[in-house]
């Protein structure tokens, strides 16, 4: 069989997922935004220590090194201790103590937690024995392991994009369909609220949003609030494209044949109307998904979101607001680097998947 005759026994699914494989660079932010959900899911485990673990001794620790290298010789990895000293203007100093070394062990017992939500656990996949402390990523100014809460700040910051994206997403898809669908004074109602929505500066509505909820809440209520606000917001700019894209649907011949079997408009709108609009809505919420990434870490950066002592990559970089602290621990800045990754990854795929799904809008850019 040629291979013409190969794509024409494909269906379109097939084809769009053989275009993606053949992207490289989308493969690639793929694996690594796969191994960035994988970290934050077995946070518990792959961390070290729990995220409240804290060794006021240790503060802004600088990262550890690990050597393989003593007195010449290869030896098993392990680290040296470390000697708080102060300089003249009282600034922290930490001297390598080469007398004591901690071997870098794996599978140790450590903080408890439960892994999956549900399974006692209190095995970690490598530590040192107290009273060493490994620090891959430094400390923070109370002594606890960034990356340790880099690993549990992950689940809160990838989580509400997902979510997030999906309430909005389906929400937008819904309206916009109905809209699209009837037209008329439902289109021009559902229109005129979501320009209002649109109207209004996003991180301001944002903002004005997060003002409103109880300061009584926990962070864990806080989550959810920040969720729902999230996709208060991004739903109204996907419910007007989704709704020109009815308007021109619902005029041909399958969605005409089943109001002539007599299906509802619900289900006409649902089963034979939405499904036409995944081609867009699918790279739509590969693209999207980024902005409220940032705008949990705008929140949780400025004090309104994830509080303290829970870790998010935004409430991480509180710290990075000060330059005196950048300059002389510049480490903090390195839940910066996972946000940065995540958001490039995520707009390649998109990028990616609209080329894949649309190859119009390609050959449109290419020209």
């Amino acid at each position: 069989m040629s291979r013409n005759q190969e794509i024409k026994h494909q269906s379109e699914l097939q084809i769009a997922l053989n275009g993606f494989k053949r992207n490289k660079i989308a493969v690639g932010c793929l694996i690594l935004l796969s191994v960035l959900y994988l970290s934050a899911i077995f946070a518990d485990f792959i961390s070290p220590y729990s995220y409240d673990n804290e060794d006021r001794n240790y503060s802004y620790c600088p990262p550890t090194l690990l050597s393989i290298k003593h007195d010449g010789k290869f030896v098993y990895p392990y680290i040296s201790g470390r000697e708080l000293t102060f300089n003249d203007y009282r600034q922290r100093i930490y001297k390598i103590d080469q007398t004591k070394r901690y071997p870098i062990k794996f599978m140790v017992k450590g903080d408890k937690y439960k892994l999956l939500g549900f399974i006692k656990c209190r095995y970690h996949l490598f530590g040192v024995d107290a009273p060493g402390r490994i620090y891959l990523f430094g400390a923070d100014s109370r002594g606890r392991d960034i990356f340790s809460r880099t690993m549990y700040g992950g689940r809160v910051s990838l989580s509400i994009g997902l979510i997030g994206v999906l309430i909005s997403f389906g929400l937008g898809l819904l309206v916009g369909g109905i809209s699209g669908y009837y037209g008329g004074r439902i289109d021009n109602f559902i229109m005129r609220l979501c320009e209002m929505f649109m109207m209004i500066p996003g991180f301001y509505l944002l903002l004005a949003l997060r003002a409103a909820v109880p300061d009584n809440f926990n962070s864990v209520q806080v989550y959810f609030a920040i969720i729902l606000i999230l996709s208060f917001i991004g739903w109204a700019s996907l419910a007007r494209i989704i709704r020109g894209m009815a308007l021109t649907l619902r005029e041909r011949e399958y969605v005409l044949a089943a109001k002539g079997f007599g299906l509802s408009d619900f289900n006409i709108i649902v089963r034979h109307v939405l499904p036409h609009t995944l081609s867009y809505s699918i790279f739509a919420v590969m693209l999207s998904i980024p902005g409220y990434i940032l705008g949990e870490s705008a929140l949780s950066l400025i004090g309104l979101g994830i509080q303290d002592p829970f870790a998010s990559w935004g409430n991480l970089l509180s710290d990075a607001m000060s330059i005196i602290k950048i300059k002389f621990a510049p480490w903090i800045l390195f839940p910066a680097i996972f946000i940065f990754l995540t958001v490039i990854c995520f707009n390649v795929i998109g990028e990616a998947l609209r080329d894949c799904l649309d190859p119009m809008m390609k050959q449109e850019r290419k020209r």
